[in-house]
């Protein structure tokens, strides 16, 4: 009888741009200041991709090179790339086919996935039953997006919160049992108007009067997303603790979505996981939507070991949001 396989993550890259956007200089931009965002947010500074003509692909590149450098893995050697994005450098071809031509990996299965914030954990499903079934040996997972790109300057209650940046992981065969274990993914088209971009799609293409209109920026209701994305990412993380039979005690990392720092403390109190347990880096970087949950991977690696158990929770736009449990696959490199 074989051996069941499972999707293990076998490494860890990321990348941020250079340019760092403080709170300070948001306070010259728009009314606003350090403390108010501080407090509500928990988020410090954020990183802003500049340059003509450099999109989401450029970061996922930057991520994925340094990914296959690390794992020691030719770029012949990829199976499937997917990238989870809501900012793709164009409607087509998607960004993880000009991910693919910037690392020099060629006629290999690549497709983009849009679940907004909830994006990477969408993707990491995807690719985790593609190595289940045994045909594809080697999955690269990117999350990146260029937030900046859709994100209204004069709007203070959505500027203050997105960043830009890329991470991306390796999922690989394993028959340890470690690795992905189980994942929940639900979603709920109600949510809609709450967070959204209305222009720019079939429904609304972009006009003289989509742009005056700001229809291109992202559009949130505050307040009913924070309600609705507290009780969502607590619940799927609460149920899929149940569902494997684990306790605080027994998770070494939830790994959130960095969206705000109290949907995230609401998240550990009902897990009852302490605050020495959760990736945090909201501070550094704000919300870099598909890609701040490997971006956390990214950032906390050399404190991960063989067998950790991760919690790995998101909430987004849709409303989209779900949770996974992953045995971590390898020790500090």
């Amino acid at each position: 009888m074989s051996q069941k396989i499972s999707a293990a993550i076998t490494g860890v890259a990321g990348y941020v741009p250079d340019y760092v956007l403080t709170n300070q200089e948001l306070e010259k931009i728009i009314d606003t200041n350090d403390e108010w965002i501080t407090s509500r947010t928990g988020i410090k500074e954020r990183r802003i991709l500049k340059g003509e003509g450099l999109g989401t692909s450029f970061m996922g590149a930057k991520a994925v090179e340094d990914l296959l450098k690390k794992t020691n893995t030719k770029p012949e050697e990829v199976d499937m790339l997917i990238c989870a994005t809501v900012t793709p450098d164009y409607f087509f071809p998607s960004a993880s086919n000009l991910i693919c031509k910037a690392v020099g990996i060629r006629e290999t299965a690549s497709f983009d996935l849009a679940a907004a914030c909830s994006g990477f954990l969408n993707a990491l499903g995807a690719g985790t039953a593609f190595i289940e079934s045994g045909r594809y040996k080697k999955i690269v997972v990117v999350g990146a997006d260029k937030m900046s790109s859709i994100v209204d300057y004069t709007d203070r209650t959505t500027c203050i919160l997105f960043g830009d940046g890329a991470a991306a992981v390796m999922l690989e065969p394993n028959f340890e049992g470690l690795g992905v274990q189980d994942f929940i993914l639900k979603s709920d088209g109600e949510g809609c108007e709450s967070l959204m971009q209305k222009g720019g799609g079939s429904a609304y293409p972009p006009t003289v009067e989509s742009v005056e209109a700001k229809w291109h920026y992202i559009r949130q209701e505050g307040q009913s997303v924070f309600k609705f994305a507290v009780t969502r990412m607590a619940d799927v993380s609460a149920e899929i603790m149940e569902r494997n039979h684990l306790t605080g005690d027994d998770i070494k990392y939830l790994v959130p979505h960095q969206a705000n720092k109290r949907i995230i403390d609401a998240t550990a109190n009902r897990m009852g996981v302490s605050e020495d347990k959760v990736m945090l880096n909201i501070q550094k970087y704000g919300n870099t939507t598909a890609a701040t949950i490997p971006l956390c991977l990214w950032d906390y690696e050399n404190k991960l070991k063989k067998g950790d158990n991760l919690i790995l929770a998101a909430f987004g736009g849709g409303f989209t949001w779900g949770s996974a449990y992953v045995k971590w696959a390898y020790d500090p490199k």
